[in-house]
């Protein structure tokens, strides 16, 4: 049976472009667009769909709103799609907190090709919504200064709070590094694992699957939510303890020794599994340099990106949590890791950041650091 699709967006030649990308895939059904809410209200009552397409943008009642409605009122899988504007991105994130599964930027003007792979992506993102879990999750946020002992933002509170985690002695932290990986539903799942963790952190490496121009707004959103530091990565920096580096939409994310200590290395190689970045990328760094120093941590999101990587992590001795299928959006990467045995352990998504301290204390079972 297709998956129905209800494009919603105010650009009647918008609603064109998707419904025909849509469409082309023999899996994928437009059954209806609206170009305000109040249509869209109509056309889901009507139609049922099983998907929404949501323009960021609109006049009158905005996606946001109508998204924390719909969200609220009708729970749904939504893909929010953002223009390629800084005010733009900084929107997108917030339509992730209120519950939408995932965002794309609006296709632009391009030769077949990149058509094609925009077509693919969309697409891809649509199966993914289809198989994931809506949940609303709209939250009340507080900045953090870095070093306070009060709970962080975005619900961290309800969850017993990094003030009730165990401290880290940063001398017993030389040359550890962890590495996470994550995409569908995996910007809501890196704030609920960083936001809980201290300032005394090793090295923090992450890869997102998300369009390049929302990685920065993501990274800085990030860090004003955390205890540690957490931005974009840069290619050549020097890699720091208390620091979390977010590959860009752009690039590969690559740890690399040097004379000097560890730094970040970015490439525009081809994509693999279809992603740039790709979690099996720095996964399969994280085996080479890291080797048993190193912590991996595979959240939720759909396909198998990472799972191979992990393994790899795992024959080198490094120890691997993988999020359980309960609190994942989409159970398809973690599932995926379980599955080859690359992760020694699965954990709900609220306890993840208690299991990568107590391994970083030594505490955990049959710990090898």
């Amino acid at each position: 049976m297709k998956t129905r699709v209800l494009v919603v967006d105010d650009s009647a030649l918008m609603r064109g472009i998707l419904s025909e990308l849509i469409n082309a895939a023999p899996d994928l059904e437009v059954v209806g667009t609206a170009g305000s809410a109040q249509t869209a209200r109509e056309a889901i009552k009507q139609l049922s769909p099983d998907v929404l397409t949501l323009d960021v943008e609109m006049p009158g009642m905005d996606g946001l709103e109508f998204l924390d409605k719909l969200m609220r009122l009708r729970p749904m899988p939504v893909i929010m799609i953002s223009a390629l504007t800084e005010r733009g991105s900084e929107t997108s994130l917030r339509a992730l907190e209120l519950g939408a599964v995932d965002v794309i930027s609006k296709p632009r003007s391009e030769p077949v090709a990149g058509m094609q792979r925009y077509a693919d992506e969309i697409c891809d993102k649509i199966r993914a919504a289809r198989q994931s879990r809506p949940r609303a999750t709209p939250r009340v946020e507080t900045t953090v200064a870095r070093g306070a002992t009060s709970p962080a933002a975005g619900g961290v509170a309800a969850n017993g709070g990094a003030a009730n985690l165990p401290q880290l002695d940063a001398r017993t932290l030389n040359d550890k590094y962890i590495y996470i990986g994550a995409s569908t539903g995996g910007t809501e799942a890196i704030k609920e694992v960083l936001t809980q963790l201290p300032a005394s952190m090793p090295p923090i490496l992450i890869v997102q699957h998300m369009p390049e121009m929302f990685t920065g707004s993501f990274a800085r959103r990030l860090d004003s939510l955390c205890r540690i530091r957490v931005k974009e990565a840069e290619d050549g920096e020097r890699i720091q303890p208390g620091t979390a580096y977010l590959a860009p939409g752009h690039s590969h994310l690559r740890l690399r020794r040097t004379g000097a200590g560890a730094v970040c290395e970015l490439s525009r190689d081809e994509p693999v599994n279809r992603h740039r970045p790709s979690v099996d990328v720095l996964f399969e760094s994280a085996a080479r340099w890291s080797g048993s120093q190193a912590l991996g941590v595979i959240l939720t999101g759909m396909g198998k990106d990472g799972a191979r990587g992990m393994l790899a992590m795992r024959q080198a001795g490094a120890w691997n949590i993988a999020q359980d299928e309960e609190s994942c959006v989409v159970w398809g990467m973690p599932r995926e890791a379980t599955l080859i045995g690359a992760a020694q352990e699965v954990a709900a998504l609220r306890d993840i950041p208690t299991r990568l301290l107590a391994r970083l204390k030594g505490e955990g079972r049959g710990s090898n650091m």
